[in-house]
């Protein structure tokens, strides 16, 4: 058998065809990151959106939530004044039933 010489063209050749083979792996294997990056991202903004959705559904019902508890607060204080407070009862069934005392003068705003 008979040895085949490297000569120096052949060796540039197979140096330039492996850093084209090279350079070739490189891009694949960056297309392949940036579609596997592009793939996660894709799949987290529905979620993404769907915790924005949620979290302004939350916002609503925690100030739904504050005002139905101002209201409460309103009303239980309401309810001592009528319970306990003889004057706030006077005052508010005077107003309701339009009684005035003599010499009285009532001015009414509405609202």
């Amino acid at each position: 058998m008979a040895k085949s010489k490297f000569t120096a063209k052949k060796i540039a050749r197979l140096e330039a065809a492996t850093r084209f083979v090279k350079g070739c792996n490189r891009v694949l294997c960056l297309t392949t990151a940036i579609a596997f990056g592009l793939l996660i991202v894709a799949t987290a903004v529905p979620q993404y959106r769907e915790h924005l959705k949620l979290q302004a559904t939350l916002r609503n019902t925690q100030v739904r939530e504050q005002a139905t508890l101002d209201t409460k607060e309103y009303k239980e204080i309401q309810l001592h004044a009528l319970r306990d407070d003889p004057s706030y009862l006077e005052v508010q069934a005077r107003d309701r039933l339009n009684y005035y005392r003599e010499g009285e003068r009532i001015l009414r705003f509405e609202h």
